[in-house]
């Protein structure tokens, strides 16, 4: 248990403001984040066979989104909906330079010597899609994840921060995975619906299961950002002297 879990519940839920450096930090790792996933997302991954004869199905990105959700959940936790928004249309921003540069580079004339060409441009080809896929999902994922976060700690306050994080992990998870899986999948290869639900089965449950096994470090970081806002510290003092 953290020391800011410990301490009196204050009448009102506390947030720190997005005017320092541990907030742009926080943004630039959960962009690059995003990024990075968009792209591994292009390779469909599969596991197995294994005990019964079952695979698991899923994409490169798979190890990638769920860091990206639990730094969604501590701008959220820390600084806010507000904040937590900018943060996600940051990252797309990012995204959407990024497929505009590919798409480029793609239809550049290739060099004499440039023996990639086609394997090039069948990943650049499938990121506008997985991009499309993550855009929809993560943004409708993320949103509901920092909305259910701060709804969740304006009851709660400093209080229960493993419900506010699982609560709205669970929710955040489902909508994500299940739009992404759907507009993803003929990009990944998947043409069949047993491996459709496979893809949307396991991804849901890895992206949950791990989340819950790193919630002790999540614990620790947020205690971390916490301790080191003195904005955030400050209201919580106001608010405690005052309940």
């Amino acid at each position: 248990m953290t020391k800011a879990t410990m301490s009196p519940a204050p009448r009102r839920a506390a947030f720190a403001q997005v005017n320092s450096g541990l907030y742009a930090t926080i943004v630039a790792v959960f962009a690059s984040l995003l990024f990075m996933s968009n792209i591994a997302a292009t390779k469909g991954v599969e596991f197995g066979p294994l005990l019964g004869g079952w695979s698991i199905i899923t994409d490169g990105g798979f190890f990638l989104f769920p860091l990206a959700y639990i730094l969604g959940g501590i701008l959220a936790e820390v600084y806010g909906f507000r904040a937590a928004r900018r943060a996600i249309f940051v990252g797309f921003g990012v995204a959407l330079l990024a497929a505009a540069a590919f798409w480029i580079v793609a239809i550049l004339p290739a060099a004499s010597f440039y023996e990639n060409q086609s394997a090039f441009e069948a990943v650049a080809k499938a990121y506008p899609q997985i991009l499309l896929a993550s855009l929809t999902a993560f943004i409708a994922g993320q949103l509901l994840n920092s909305y259910v976060i701060v709804r969740i700690k304006e009851r709660t306050r400093e209080r229960h921060l493993w419900a506010r994080l699982m609560g709205s992990t669970v929710v955040g998870q489902f909508v994500d995975t299940l739009i992404f899986c759907t507009i993803a999948a003929t990009a990944i290869g998947i043409s069949t619906g047993g491996d459709f639900l496979n893809y949307l089965f396991f991804g849901f449950v890895y992206k949950t299961v791990l989340e819950a096994l790193l919630l002790p470090i999540t614990y620790r970081v947020v205690a971390f950002v916490k301790r080191h806002e003195p904005s955030y510290q400050a209201q919580l003092a106001h608010y405690s002297a005052t309940s």
